[in-house]
């Protein structure tokens, strides 16, 4: 079981460094609307350009924290917790705009990796 939590910890942390490093000006099938970039999508969701900001370090800032709690485990449950709170948003932003399932499908697939490692 604490190799499939930390193989969660792991695909959880470096997908959100690929969408919101490596990938948050290009297009995907899986952003809100016709979004081609995270600023587009946030503003589909009718949401403030800061916020796009502020939602961004939130997530760099629990992923680097699951990485970390591959040597401190004390910090993976909160991170893992944060993460799955923000995929919920995720989640209901999707919702909010009626996107198919597919669209959600990534935020939705985080949201279940991140309880696993918060209480597997």
């Amino acid at each position: 079981m604490r190799l499939l939590v930390t193989a969660c910890q792991l695909v959880v942390a470096l997908g959100i460094f690929n969408v919101w490093v490596l990938r948050p000006a290009k297009a995907t099938p899986f952003r809100g609307g016709n979004a081609r970039n995270i600023r587009e999508e946030f503003k589909v969701y009718g949401l403030p350009g800061w916020f796009t900001v502020v939602i961004g370090v939130q997530k760099l800032s629990l992923a680097t924290l699951l990485l970390a709690g591959l040597w401190f485990p004390t910090l993976t449950r909160p991170a893992a917790i944060g993460l799955a709170v923000l995929m919920l948003g995720a989640v209901s932003m999707h919702v909010k705009v009626s996107d198919p399932l597919k669209k959600a499908l990534p935020s939705v697939s985080v949201l279940v990796l991140c309880l696993v490692v918060a209480f597997g």
